[in-house]
């Protein structure tokens, strides 16, 4: 088997697109088992960084922020529980009533790569934002969430009320702010190659396929 591919994917906890990309991703990774090996790391990007604690309306956010009508907004939640649906992501969208800041959410998911389950705790908190209408602000409910992915619950807490990682979350997004990625989801293979948007599982096979051959 070649070297590892370096997979940085770049990602919000509340958009369904990275939602879908997380999922697709993960199943072609799992496909290509034994023939292709990926270093896969989820870096911080906040779709909405001024977010106010109790979160906005998610209907009223989208038709504020994207000029979309509410019967738009609707046919774009059946779209998007579609193409769920088709690759094993359940979408709630009526639970999801709410767009949420995830500074805290991101804090701590660079904890969570230290303790290498940075990847489960990424799943766990699409899946109760997504499917189960979760708050991931709630400093509570990112507790309970990193202890369902495997990692100590006392020290979660501790990161949280700490502030640890909040540097580190800043400087990333500038990071990648400052090299044009200003939408998600994002990935870029071995620090050369972007690859933007939700792609098919059949897709990130190829890609991966390429990278690895390269």
């Amino acid at each position: 088997m070649s070297e590892p591919v370096k997979l940085d994917f770049i990602s919000d906890v509340v958009c369904p697109w990275c939602a879908l990309g997380v999922t697709a991703l993960e199943q072609a990774i799992a496909n290509l088992a034994g023939e292709v090996s990926v270093r896969l790391t989820f870096k911080p990007f906040e779709l909405n960084p001024d977010m106010p604690a109790q979160g906005e309306n998610a209907v009223q956010h989208m038709m504020r922020k994207y000029g979309r009508s509410a019967e738009e907004v609707a046919t774009g939640k059946q779209m998007l529980m579609t193409r769920g649906q088709a690759i094993g992501f359940q979408f709630d969208l009526e639970k999801r009533s709410h767009f949420y800041n995830t500074f805290d959410a991101h804090r701590l998911l660079l904890w969570a790569l230290q303790e290498g389950r940075q990847i489960e705790l990424k799943n766990a908190l699409l899946r109760a934002y997504f499917s189960d209408g979760q708050n991931p602000s709630d400093r509570e409910t990112l507790v309970r969430l990193a202890a369902e992915a495997g990692l100590d619950a006392d020290r979660a807490r501790e990161v949280l009320t700490s502030g640890a990682f909040a540097e580190e979350v800043r400087e990333l997004e500038g990071f990648y702010r400052e090299r044009g990625i200003n939408s998600v989801p994002a990935m870029i293979l071995n620090d050369r190659h972007l690859v933007s948007g939700s792609q098919s599982v059949e897709y990130y096979e190829q890609m991966l396929r390429e990278i690895a051959a390269a």
